[in-house]
């Protein structure tokens, strides 16, 4: 990359920032007028006050007016595919932020948004050879389209899943947007790179706003546009990229709400329940159970997609070494941080079993 690219990834990433920051007042304005609030109306809420949901809006103007402005010379069509998929998700999560749709109807207009970047060639059309026969398969048609739509949908979902404390999805995103970024430069991507920085300085623009206590949500009209850029920047960025390390990238940096939403989508099915349904079990209800304060438990889970962008940037850089030190010492970290958790839990278990005996 050049010093030119350089400085337009930056330009990208300042002008979304701003955009962002300045949008979201007149976001607030519309999310009043037209009444998308988040009333506390059940325990899964954690906020006492009505507060208005419509911060993704402002997300998403910040990201396509900086998009537009630094793309339109060398816009292609999965670009093209992607930005008018972005567009009917975040109609999407403007509905469901006024009128709370059902979990089914809002599967299917996501099958329909994810189906547009597909249909213009966003797809993940190769997976690695696990066997030696080459550095990768191709996949037919029809697995290509099918796996692609597994991931955008997994990835959408979990962004969107993650979204229960202030700040904390938002600011998952932007750890994981801006490792994203690093990533495309380190490959040489600017095109992509500079979507990438565009994504993160909106998803940061915001963030002021979003920060314990908020003064405003970014709602499923956020969480599930960012989760679908999220995808689609891995696919044509990363799944695409011919090193076989840049493949597993995407997997690492957006471990958190992957596991996440796998472990919410098995709990709910063992406990018979549609994996669809919400509830108060994700990790970040399982560490305010603890006794941490929304605060630390969003700088909990700050620090482990921290940990895991790095991860996911040592791997890409070839540096295997390193990247296996830094992954072990991660999971000893993480391990052990599970393990005083557990114990704390277990002891705050106890204690008001004790109180309700008494």
């Amino acid at each position: 990359m050049t010093t030119y690219d350089y400085l337009i990834v930056f330009l990208a990433f300042l002008v979304a920032g701003l955009m962002s920051f300045l949008c979201t007042p007149l976001a607030k304005k519309l999310a009043w007028r037209i009444g998308a609030i988040d009333v506390p109306k059940d325990a899964r809420r954690m906020h006492k006050k009505p507060i208005p949901r419509l911060g993704g809006f402002a997300i998403f103007l910040g990201f396509f007016v900086s998009t537009m402005v630094f793309t339109f010379n060398f816009i292609s069509l999965p670009i093209y595919g992607m930005l008018l998929g972005a567009m009917v998700i975040v109609a999407l999560g403007m509905a469901d932020d006024v009128l709370a749709l059902r979990a089914s109807r809002k599967f299917i207009f996501q099958l329909i948004a994810i189906a547009i970047p597909v249909a213009c060639g966003v797809r993940i059309e190769r997976f690695p050879d696990f066997f030696g026969r080459g550095s990768y398969i191709e996949l037919p048609l029809v697995w290509s389209v099918l796996i692609s739509m597994i991931w955008l949908l997994a990835i959408l979902n979990a962004v969107n899943i993650i979204d229960g404390l202030d700040g904390l999805a938002c600011g998952v995103s932007s750890i994981m947007t801006i490792f994203v970024t690093i990533i495309l430069i380190l490959l040489e991507a600017p095109q992509v790179a500079i979507i990438a920085a565009a994504l993160a300085g909106a998803c940061i623009g915001f963030l002021p706003y979003n920060m314990n206590p908020a003064k405003m949500f970014m709602g499923d009209t956020g969480s599930m546009f960012i989760g679908y850029c999220l995808a689609c920047l891995s696919i044509i960025g990363l799944f695409k990229a011919y090193a076989i390390v840049a493949f597993f990238a995407p997997v690492i940096l957006y471990l958190l709400p992957i596991f996440d939403l796998m472990f919410a989508a098995v709990r709910r099915m063992l406990s018979g329940h549609s994996p669809m349904q919400a509830d108060k079990s994700h990790l970040h209800h399982k560490l305010i159970a603890l006794g941490f304060s929304q605060k630390q438990a969003v700088a909990i889970l700050y620090g482990i997609a921290t940990i895991l962008g790095f991860c996911a940037v040592l791997i890409t850089a070839d540096d295997f070494g390193k990247a296996l030190i830094v992954i072990g010492i991660a999971f000893v970290i993480i391990m052990a941080g599970a393990l005083i958790l557990y114990r704390r839990l277990k002891k705050t278990e106890q204690k008001n079993s004790e109180e309700n005996d008494e």
